[in-house]
């Protein structure tokens, strides 16, 4: 057993290095703009506090550095790898969001169609509910993993381990919510709703003709080459160096690491399955906020915000908050022994991919803070 103290720490150096895909070329007056040493502290600092491994990527026009901290696996004295694979969890909205954008660009639907003209009878007031309310999560359709029937099934680290290898079906997530009523009328308000990109999904089938990761596969990860990236459905296991995730069980008065790498994804589906690498999510977004996935018309639409009362606010699959005063576009994510971030600048130039697995006495949150505001300073 481990105890929440017990979490080793292998430091992984930073490395700073030149690429290609700058939008604007470095210049001898080029100021370095990123600071390695610095990021580097803050990755150990919250190995040894907030989490077993934890790794980043941050991009300044043609300069990126890539740096880890912790272990790969607890008890051993392997190191993380930088450029490793991890659960990306809610990241995988703003995929999914694109290629419904994307579908919108080519006319073969409309954001102010309901839900209803698609699916018919799929979820409860879908007459009511719109396309670019689901994006959006203005619907008011309840998330299905705050029900009581889901946190019945998944309320302890014993429950999600013993479920572990259960395949869902959409319909069975959507059903979790079945007898639920709206939380207000659509477009009234905000709430933040797996549910929603559970329904996106099913639409982009029938829109399409196939699954949603077929089509984010063929409109996505091939087009922009995330060779690291994947929709892994029924598979549980994650290809390639990747770093363990963990769920805390309490054991005589101490904290049991439960090691929850292995999982069938199937449980998140369309609003959580992803896997990536920092750098493959790098890549995504620049390419998404700089204009190269979407038409004008969509990627206006993907920009317009709604205030969430947080501290962001939630465009079309896409969040985006101010960190020292500079706007930034990305998205976090959130599933079992895995957490990750992703955030952009409006240009593309400046980029932060963080992901960690939770394990230690403190909060992870001041730490991924940390590093934000270290990844984009005050100008």
């Amino acid at each position: 057993m481990f105890s929440r103290r017990d979490t080793l720490r292998t430091g992984a150096a930073g490395i700073l290095a030149l690429t290609a895909g700058c939008l604007e070329p470095l210049t001898a007056n080029s100021a370095p703009g990123i600071d390695g040493p610095g990021l580097q502290r803050i990755l150990d600092d919250f190995a040894g506090s907030a989490a077993s491994a934890v790794l980043a990527e941050v991009r300044d026009c043609g300069q990126v550095w890539r740096g880890s901290s912790g272990v790969s696996e607890l008890g051993s004295s392997r190191p993380v790898v930088a450029g490793g694979r991890f659960r990306a969890g809610s990241i995988t909205k703003s995929f999914v969001a694109t290629v419904v954008l994307q579908l919108a660009g080519e006319r073969r639907l409309r954001l102010d169609e309901t839900i209803e003209q698609w699916l018919p009878g799929v979820v409860a007031e879908g007459n009511r509910i719109t396309v670019h309310q689901l994006l959006q999560h203005t619907s008011g359709v309840v998330n299905y993993t705050n029900t009581r029937a889901f946190r019945t099934l998944y309320g302890t680290a014993d429950q999600v381990l013993a479920l572990r290898d259960r395949t869902w079906t959409p319909q069975e997530l959507l059903n979790f919510t079945a007898g639920e009523p709206l939380l207000f009328e659509p477009g009234t308000s905000w709430t933040y709703s797996n549910t929603n990109y559970i329904l996106l999904a099913l639409l982009i089938q029938r829109v399409t003709g196939n699954h949603y990761a077929v089509e984010a596969e063929r409109r996505i990860l091939r087009r922009l080459q995330l060779s690291g990236t994947e929709f892994p459905g029924r598979r549980s296991v994650i290809a390639g160096p990747h770093a363990h995730g963990y769920l805390p069980r309490e054991v005589g008065g101490q904290l049991d690491a439960v090691d929850i790498t292995r999982l069938n994804p199937t449980v998140s589906g369309a609003s959580g399955e992803l896997i990536s690498t920092a750098s493959d999510l790098n890549r995504f977004y620049r390419a998404l906020l700089t204009g190269k996935l979407l038409r004008p018309e969509q990627q206006h639409d993907l920009q317009q915000l709604r205030s969430t009362g947080r501290n962001y606010d939630y465009g079309l699959g896409l969040k985006s908050r101010l960190v020292n005063g500079l706007r930034v576009w990305g998205h976090d994510g959130e599933i079992f022994g895995y957490q990750a971030a992703t955030w952009t600048t409006d240009d593309g130039r400046r980029q932060l991919t963080v992901a960690y697995s939770p394990w230690g006495p403190n909060d992870p949150k001041p730490y991924t803070e940390r590093l934000i505001s270290a990844a984009f300073p005050t100008s």
